[in-house]
């Protein structure tokens, strides 16, 4: 079995491999690409490159290009291993176009990028665990609405003036109301490295659908399991239910991070562990 793990818009795949290792079965090959314009890659580009569907071809190749080296790629810890890919580079090439069904794992962007991978039949998707959805069938929903507008504040005026900006605005507010850590990970996109130059990644990416329709996620016929957390106004649990529901598959519902950042990771981890335990009988 190969596990794919996919970030979130704005993370890299260190995040991925730091919150997801501990949780995942020895033995197992993990690949975890960085996204276009996230952590090493060095791929920007214009608008088309940042559809779902785009992203979603690009990392399946990714992965099928990732070189089948057990002594380099396996998670024989359970603790991640050192897991692969990096950035996709211009000219990067690989071997390997054959391996084992796949487990993927994707979180908000991450989870979008994985159901159409698996609705498209990229990669040959065994099994999918979308944690904290973020997409739904709506353009840009209102819980993406502050990306564009960071993305365009970098792009306009940069980082330092570009956060001043956004902490007064109503939609940082709203989130700081609701979630004071939520709110923080937004500021935090001001911070990111090559921000400025990656700006187009935030404008573009919140205005696509996950998916057209409930019947859409329903066509989905693989075991799957949702995450969702607790007053996380970026990725209301609201949309972890309506994907559940199209899914048919079981919800789990994490605490809020406001409520304890350690508390809510080890129970994203036990519940991962368990997904892994229950769908492997």
């Amino acid at each position: 079995m190969t596990i794919v793990l996919i970030h979130g818009l704005g993370s890299d795949r260190q995040y991925m491999l730091d919150v997801f290792g501990p949780a995942l079965p020895a033995g197992e090959r993990v690949i975890a690409p960085d996204v276009r314009a996230h952590g090493q890659s060095t791929l920007v580009g214009g608008p088309e490159y940042f559809a779902l569907d785009a992203l979603a071809a690009e990392v399946a190749k990714t992965v099928a290009d990732v070189p089948r080296d057990p002594t380099e790629f396996v998670n024989s810890t359970g603790r991640g291993g050192r897991g692969d890919a990096g950035g996709r580079r211009e000219g990067d090439a690989g071997g390997g176009r054959g391996f084992d069904p796949i487990t993927v794992i994707g979180v908000s962007m991450g989870a979008a990028i994985a159901l159409r991978i698996a609705l498209r039949k990229l990669l040959p998707v065994r099994r999918a665990l979308f944690v904290r959805p973020s997409f739904t069938d709506t353009p840009l929903p209102q819980n993406l609405r502050s990306f564009p507008v960071i993305g365009q504040l970098l792009s306009d005026v940069g980082g330092l003036e570009g956060v001043e900006r956004f902490r007064e605005s109503g939609l940082y507010a709203d989130v700081r109301a609701a979630s004071p850590l939520g709110a923080s990970g937004l500021l935090a996109q001001f911070r990111y490295p090559l921000a400025v130059e990656r700006a187009v990644r935030l404008v573009e990416v919140p205005r696509n659908r996950a998916f057209g329709s409930a019947a859409e996620l329903a066509a989905l016929d693989l075991p799957t399991a949702v995450v969702g957390a607790r007053r996380d106004p970026v990725h209301p649990l609201e949309i972890a239910e309506q994907w559940s529901a199209g899914l048919g598959a079981p919800l789990t519902r994490l605490p809020a991070r406001d409520d304890g950042v350690p508390a809510q990771l080890a129970e994203l981890r036990a519940a991962t562990g368990s997904w892994f335990a229950s769908s492997d009988r």
